[in-house]
């Protein structure tokens, strides 16, 4: 992130916004699901528990005109160096996918019939994107052949049992368990929270690996190629080409990650263009002949018209 995007203040740190961007757009995405656990929405501020480091830090996150975010440290722990804040308006601008410069895409959408009215309704809505990897593929992971409230769920009761949480003025704040967490369980202490046997071990081992350094984050970023970092994905157990383009899209951010096998995208498309049934995969393609290096944005826009 370039340092003139953000900038120390009394209060906390402030992040500069692109013109394309609507917080309140951002704040009812993610005020989606009453039993997410790992964020806490009041007042139309944002405010979470991170780990940056060996640092436990709890931010808030507002905007009063959607020209900058405004970023407060609660509680008693505040970043020690300059070093933590700049990676704290780092992992707020990747969160909120700031250094996307979308005026392309919403060019190209305004001459799409399938995507103008979904950038008209949405207009400043932007990926938001879940920085850690272990997270992600687990979120991808629990996702499969179940409905999103289930996912929740299944979540919930993963962070709840294996997470930390810290407390502030009687509010807990939760953090995703690490790979190390989870890499030393058995699949029977996963299945305890209702998930299947298959799911439990994928979990596993998709921690094992990030454990013992097979698989990061910087890894899968530095092979540059979206279909190269997903034939990496799909060789892990339990990773198939729909969780893969999930991540990609979500955490590492590759623009023409395309989950185009996805059952949302699916109903997006048939409710929008007012059909008897689903689109096929070879007509979802000519729809999408446009969108090339804009899929994962095409597709998340979609999306929200369901979700």
């Amino acid at each position: 992130m370039l340092i003139q995007k953000w900038q120390d203040t009394d209060e906390g740190l402030k992040l500069f916004l692109p013109r394309e961007f609507n917080f309140d757009e951002n704040i009812n995405y993610l005020a989606r699901s009453s039993n997410e656990c790992l964020f806490h929405i009041q007042n139309n501020r944002l405010s979470k528990a991170i780990q940056i480091g060996e640092e436990t830090l709890i931010i808030e996150v507002s905007s009063e005109d959607n020209h900058y975010l405004k970023i407060r440290f609660l509680g008693v722990n505040k970043p020690t160096t300059a070093a933590i804040r700049a990676e704290v308006a780092c992992y707020v601008s990747d969160w909120f996918d700031l250094d996307r410069d979308l005026h392309p895409f919403y060019t190209m959408a305004k001459n799409d019939p399938l995507l103008a009215p979904a950038v008209n309704a949405f207009y400043g809505l932007r990926i938001i994107g879940i920085p850690d990897l272990f997270e992600a593929l687990c979120w991808g992971i629990l996702g499969q052949q179940i409905n999103l409230s289930f996912a929740y769920t299944l979540k919930r009761r993963l962070v709840e049992k294996f997470g930390r949480s810290v407390v502030h003025e009687g509010v807990t704040y939760w953090l995703f368990p690490s790979p190390k967490d989870i890499a030393s369980l058995s699949p029977s202490e996963l299945e305890s929270l209702r998930m299947t046997k298959k799911k439990s071990e994928y979990l596993i081992g998709v921690a094992g690996q990030m454990v013992q350094g097979t698989l990061s984050k910087d890894l899968l970023v530095n092979v540059g190629i979206h279909k190269e970092a997903e034939k990496t994905l799909v060789k892990i157990r339990g990773i198939g080409p729909w969780t893969a383009n999930y991540v990609l899209m979500r955490c590492l951010r590759y623009p023409n990650a395309f989950p185009i096998d996805d059952v949302g995208l699916h109903n997006a498309i048939k409710h929008r263009l007012g059909k008897e049934i689903k689109p096929t995969k070879d007509e979802i393609m000519k729809l999408a002949v446009n969108w090339t290096n804009w899929e994962s944005y095409a597709t998340f826009y979609l999306w929200r018209f369901l979700y």
